[in-house]
């Protein structure tokens, strides 16, 4: 595939953006008449950004280097950008003026003993630690057996994306599959926004799209979101289905590193299953222990 081209993402997103709004969503009179494109035509974007038709094809084309934020606050406006998008929009103006080689240094490789110190004192909620690529980097004794399927040696270091698109055994253990995928490309597309430069992150994109039709049409779409918290509904090999509040914090002293935590709801189902699988957890080998199939 390739690097990740910032100036094609930066083009493809502001098309894609301007096809999803109406004219009347807009606040723009339409009198009638077929109209050429989906949503808003250029010159209307540029009416309600408040620049000329000229400048924003200029931006629309891929240029985005040296925009500044008052342009790019005002485009967030015309385009009716939710957080995430908007911080995508700066995300990708941000790349194209810096260019390559001189995007921020990220610690996206590994924690320190410090954090994995925090995720092993969490002995009653599945943690763990992954980089912008969804890298598994490091996980606590319970967050390792959540997500076992995942795992073919116990001491493995897995990538999130490349088992939800490439492991058959992802959708049985996703009972929301297609949210997953969603999110997932999401929060690589977000991430490639960033850091459009990172070889890692293109060589995962490039193989996830020769291998699934089904990455490769939602990487199209170009939406973006935030993974901060949220529900998600597993069904484990061990302990059956289990629904998990989670909560996802960004690690201030390594930038690019996300420490996510689940829990269960007290008194429910969900509690218990946990308990269960804390307890099948704490009879495994640490070192080389075969994760279990799951019996039909």
């Amino acid at each position: 595939m390739g690097a990740v081209s910032n100036q094609t993402d930066v083009r493809e997103f502001l098309e894609s953006r301007r096809a999803r709004i109406s004219p009347a969503e807009a606040g723009i009179p339409d009198f009638g008449g077929k109209r050429r494109v989906p949503g808003l035509r250029r010159t209307e974007v540029a009416m309600l950004a408040g620049v000329s038709a000229e400048y924003y094809t200029r931006l629309e084309r891929g240029n985005l280097s040296g925009v500044s934020e008052t342009v790019l606050e005002a485009l967030g406006r015309a385009l009716n950008l939710d957080d995430a998008e908007r911080a995508h929009l700066f995300d990708l103006a941000r790349a194209a003026t810096v260019g390559p080689g001189r995007t921020r240094r990220r610690n996206t490789h590994a924690v320190r003993p410090s954090v994995q110190r925090i995720l092993d004192a969490m002995t009653g909620a599945p943690a763990f630690v992954r980089n912008g690529r969804l890298d598994v980097l490091a996980t606590n004794t319970l967050g390792r057996a959540l997500y076992s399927p995942m795992y073919s040696r116990w001491d493995e270091q897995v990538n999130h994306a490349r088992f939800l698109f490439l492991n058959p055994a992802s959708k049985d253990f996703w009972l929301d599959w297609d949210k997953a995928a969603f999110d997932t490309v999401a929060i690589l597309r977000q991430e490639a926004g960033r850091d459009p430069f990172d070889r890692a992150l293109s060589d995962l994109i490039g193989e996830l799209s020769t291998q699934s039709d089904v990455f490769r049409t939602l990487w199209a779409a170009h939406n973006v979101r935030f993974h901060r918290s949220g529900v998600k509904k597993f069904h484990h090999p061990v302990v059956g289905d289990i629904e998990l509040s989670f909560e996802g914090l960004e690690l201030p002293g390594d930038t690019g590193l996300t420490l996510l935590a689940y829990s269960a709801e007290p008194g429910s189902a969900s509690e218990d299953a946990l308990t269960l699988l804390a307890s099948w957890a704490a009879t495994l080998q640490r070192e080389d222990q075969p994760v279990p199939a799951e019996e039909h």
